[in-house]
């Protein structure tokens, strides 16, 4: 037996996990990310501080970016490993939530520590407790069940045990994973208990590949052999179950062009000859257009969001569904052929399923190239662009040449993630890191980090806008700290360009999506030298050809570099994706009548998908 405090065993338990899959075996957490208050300095704070095991601890600025790095290094992982997250209670813990919400809508797993109030009460209120005339069993921390895929309160040492496996087994699930909560009370974190030597031994945590059932591969097998146009959508279960080269495979040898959703971007990589690109309300041209007239939609590793569908609203009425995903749920969706199972295995066995199959006729093939030639020159003529300030879809432009072959890009909100699901021109797999599940303004710095701590041999590019730059800044300074080197690019347009678009096309006429005076005049507001406050290298390019060498030399550099530039809230320079978003329009009042019109036109084409797929 081993003498510990609750967290001393935390510490001890995480740092000796592993994950394996396919013979390969890493440690599930990289490390401990934490800012202590009184509700876990004297627990977990203590533990880390003396502990001799291999969990590195880093110090965040904010709790909610702390669990965005984890989810990043999770997705840049494909998530075999996370990073584990502490905080106090009251605000430290709930400011998780978002985080949180964020990891569980995108399948990504990330630990969550939060401190909680004293299981024994005998010291209640204590600061920061919600108090609840219920129960006294309650805390801010219960608002964590709804986005935790796994939850807990440990509210006596014999319980850590079971709560502990219980934990791993549904991170290394990918099936089941999310964000797992382990509410720690602070007077249970420092109380002294006897453990088994057990506990703390190596344990591997093998994470399964599980076969499709064999009668629905050979159903599957069925319903594509009758199809002419079949098109594959490529989600990021494909990336995550590094089923990328299968997916060539499969592609190839049956001529089936591929989109991608915004997890899947780069499951095909830039100038393959079946690669079309992205999909849905922010996609090209080209998949958006073999989607309409596709008669079997072969879903690979996606969940089928709104942006995906273009809210239902871009598949042909007729097309049936084939689903490979891991989990049952999304497999089952738009009335589909379910194939549960792992994308790289199930993609095997279609290969071999399919054999005798001719694959699809060549005039549809030509028909894929040639629409893949006509968006080419379109993003071709957007990157080209020039003007002050410098066209968005100019700077996405600069940055793509500028990660190459081992570049990450990084994003999350506003109008960049859709210019770049649109424009990007992927090298493979990991070369796009956009999080687009929840959107959540202030991933990208954060975010930027976990990617970085994840693959360090790889150059991070975080694309991060003014609005999104404002709600996280602050991670800045723990790259800083930490010695990570991220390239920042900072596009300031005054406000929120996407939603001012969107605004003015349903009525709201831009209502708070401009950074200005009340009056109208503009801020005396230098984002840059805030950045420069934070300690990071700062340019400032005015032109497209300084951007470039701004690029370069940031790229070259040691440390962090934040590149500032202006575009136009107002100018929408990316080409269009011909594809639609509901977003509802009143119905009455303002000048809202032609939108309307428009909206209601469109409801017209959506569809509920009921058709089935046999």
């Amino acid at each position: 037996m081993t003498r510990l405090t609750v967290a001393q065993a935390v510490v001890r338990f995480l740092a000796r996990q592993w994950s394996e899959r396919d013979g390969v075996e890493r440690r599930f957490f990289g490390g401990c990310s934490g800012i202590f208050g009184h509700g876990n300095v004297a627990g977990l704070g203590q533990a880390l501080a003396t502990s001799t095991e291999d969990l590195p601890y880093h110090l965040s600025r904010n709790e909610q970016a702390m669990v965005h790095t984890a989810a990043a290094y999770a997705r840049a992982s494909n998530r075999l490993a996370t990073l584990a997250c502490t905080t106090s209670i009251g605000p430290g813990a709930t400011n998780m939530i978002t985080g949180a919400a964020g990891a569980t809508i995108n399948r990504l797993p990330v630990l969550l520590l939060p401190g909680d109030i004293f299981s024994t009460r005998v010291a209640g209120p204590v600061l920061q407790e919600l108090e609840d005339q219920r129960s006294y069993d309650i805390s801010v921390n219960d608002c964590f069940k709804p986005v935790s895929r796994y939850w807990d309160r440990i509210n006596r040492p014999e319980q850590l045990p079971s709560a502990l496996l219980a934990a791993m087994r549904v991170l290394t699930d990918p099936a089941e994973t999310g964000a797992v909560t382990l509410a720690l009370p602070q007077d249970v974190q420092a109380e002294a208990h006897d453990w088994p030597e057990e506990l703390f031994a190596r344990r591997v945590w093998h994470v399964p590949r599980p076969l499709p059932e064999r009668a629905a591969v050979f159903r599957a097998a069925q319903l594509v052999k009758s199809a002419v146009r079949p098109l594959i959508v490529a989600g990021g279960g494909t990336i995550y179950s590094e089923a990328t080269e299968q997916l060539r495979i499969f592609a190839e040898t049956y001529g089936i062009p591929v989109a991608e959703t915004q997890a899947g971007k780069g499951a095909l990589p830039y100038g393959h000859p079946l690669a079309m690109g992205a999909i849905g309300a922010t996609g090209t041209t080209a998949a958006n257009a073999l989607a309409r007239e596709a008669d079997l939609i072969i879903g690979v590793g996606t969940r089928y969001s709104d942006f995906t569908t273009a809210s239902r609203s871009i598949f042909a009425p007729d097309a049936r569904f084939l689903n490979l995903n891991i989990t049952a749920f999304d497999a089952a969706k738009l009335s589909g052929l379910q194939l549960v199972g792992d994308a790289r295995e199930g993609l095997a066995d279609l290969v071999e399923a399919f054999a005798g199959w001719r694959g699809t006729p060549a005039d549809y093939r030509a028909r894929a190239a040639e629409l893949t030639r006509e968006w080419d020159a379109a993003v071709d003529r957007a990157y080209a662009l020039e003007g002050s300030p410098l066209p968005q879809s100019a700077v996405i432009g600069a940055v793509n040449a500028a990660a190459a072959e081992d570049g990450v890009v990084v994003c999350a909100a506003g109008s960049m993630p859709g210019d770049l699901h649109k424009l990007w021109r992927p090298s493979g797999p990991g070369n796009y890191h956009v999080e687009y599940g929840y959107s959540c303004m202030g991933y990208e710095i954060a975010g930027g980090l976990g990617v970085k701590l994840a693959a360090p041999e790889r150059e991070v590019f975080v694309l991060v806008g003014d609005g999104s730059y404002l709600m996280m800044a602050q991670e800045l300074i723990t790259a800083i700290s930490e010695g990570i080197k991220l390239v920042v690019v900072l596009v300031d347009n005054s406000g929120f360009a996407s939603i001012g678009r969107l605004s003015e096309s349903v009525g709201a006429q831009r209502l708070g999506t401009s950074y200005r005076h009340r009056d109208g005049g503009p801020l005396p507001v230098d984002l840059a030298a805030n950045a420069a406050s934070l300690g990071a290298s700062v340019l400032r390019p005015e032109s497209v050809a300084d951007l470039r060498k701004a690029l370069e030399e940031a790229r070259s550099g040691t440390g962090t570099t934040v590149i500032y530039v202006r575009t136009d809230p107002m100018a929408d320079d990316a080409p269009s994706s011909e594809a639609w978003w509901d977003v509802p329009v009143a119905e009455v009042g303002g000048t809202t009548g032609a939108a309307r019109e428009a909206y209601e036109e469109n409801k017209r084409s959506q569809l509920l998908h009921l058709t089935p797929p046999d």
